[in-house]
């Protein structure tokens, strides 16, 4: 793909990796809106992927996810560490965009040349984190930054994606959270590489913290101790310990080793998600346009009910001709 890359494409791929952040800006964008162009961008830079290391920070909303990652670039910049934040925001009912509320609360490093912090939309994701958050991830690894963290929009039970991206997972709880059986019900022990219990000085924080001890250690040995922390976010206590964990698990995978195994899988695994989003992108462009005449005698039966949608599909599955015609790429001969 990369070598059908237009020229000003080609272009600003360049300026990007040179160290132009407003090239940088544009080429999130492209990326960001699953163009074409964003899908050359992404093949052109890969090889220049695999250097920063990713934390991602989840939990329930309300939980102080967003002055955790304040206090923790903050701590990274103090070690002289280059710092990307992409903040998965809730998406606007109307518009579809973020809310941006991340990049509000982090204005204190705007002005920060280490720091770049890009707001997302969610576009409806139910896994805390948005499809195109996996390549923005990719593009600020290849500009060169050493840390890119992930903060999570904050649905509750159901943020498990950000495992699939991250090189360490931080769940942030707080005492008010209610039983912590729901850790367990909500999948998040078996994602947290670090547990943190944020604003510790209101009541039962020590106690979730033993509760969570208690779950952790019924897992039985691992080659990783997680620890849980009790943080106050707000007034930077127990931030230091949170980034030295961090760094610890850090040092703790560069020791094991990444095994190529899991790595091979992740990595078909996404080349099915990528083939997944174009095929339904070039479904859909064909189905709502209807421009070849095969599909779109299909497509008016299902419309008039003459015919239900699943013998519809079954029909067009059925017809090499119409299929092919169907997951062809935009301006070919059909």
């Amino acid at each position: 793909m990369s070598d059908r890359s237009p020229p000003d494409i080609v272009a600003l791929i360049e300026r990007m990796l040179a160290g132009d952040r407003v090239a940088l800006a544009r080429v999130l964008t492209l990326v960001e809106n699953r163009s074409l162009p964003g899908a050359q961008i992404m093949s052109r830079i890969y090889p220049r992927c695999g250097r920063a290391y990713v934390v991602g920070i989840t939990g329930p909303p309300g939980a102080g996810k967003s002055t955790l990652t304040n206090a923790l670039v903050a701590r990274a910049r103090a070690d002289g560490h280059t710092v990307a934040v992409i903040a998965v925001d809730p998406s606007s009912p109307f518009s579809g965009g973020a809310v941006l509320g991340d990049r509000i609360r982090m204005q204190s490093h705007f002005l920060d040349p280490g720091v770049f912090i890009r707001s997302l939309s969610s576009r409806g994701s139910h896994g805390g984190v948005s499809r195109p958050t996996r390549d923005l991830t990719r593009v600020l690894d290849a500009f060169g930054f050493d840390y890119i963290i992930i903060e999570t929009v904050g649905v509750g039970q159901t943020e498990l994606d950000v495992m699939s991206l991250a090189d360490t997972t931080i769940v942030v709880l707080v005492p008010e959270a209610g039983d912590t059986i729901q850790v367990m019900k909500a999948g998040l022990l078996e994602i947290a590489d670090l547990f943190v219990v944020n604003k510790a000085d209101r009541e039962g924080a020590e106690r979730m913290r033993t509760d969570l001890e208690a779950m952790l250690h019924l897992r039985g040995p691992s080659a990783w101790t997680i620890p849980v922390l009790l943080t106050q976010a707000a007034q930077n206590v127990g931030t230091e310990a949170l980034w030295n964990g961090i760094r610890a698990h850090q040092a703790h995978r560069a020791g094991q080793g990444r095994s190529t195994a899991p790595a091979g899988e992740r990595h078909e695994a996404e080349l099915l998600d990528i083939l997944d989003e174009e095929l339904r992108r070039r479904m859909r462009i064909a189905l709502t346009h209807a421009r070849t005449d095969g599909i779109a005698a299909v497509v008016e039966a299902v419309r008039r009910g003459t015919i239900d949608p699943y013998a519809a599909a079954l029909e067009i599955l059925s017809d090499a001709k119409r299929l092919a015609a169907l997951v062809a790429p935009e301006g070919s001969s059909r």
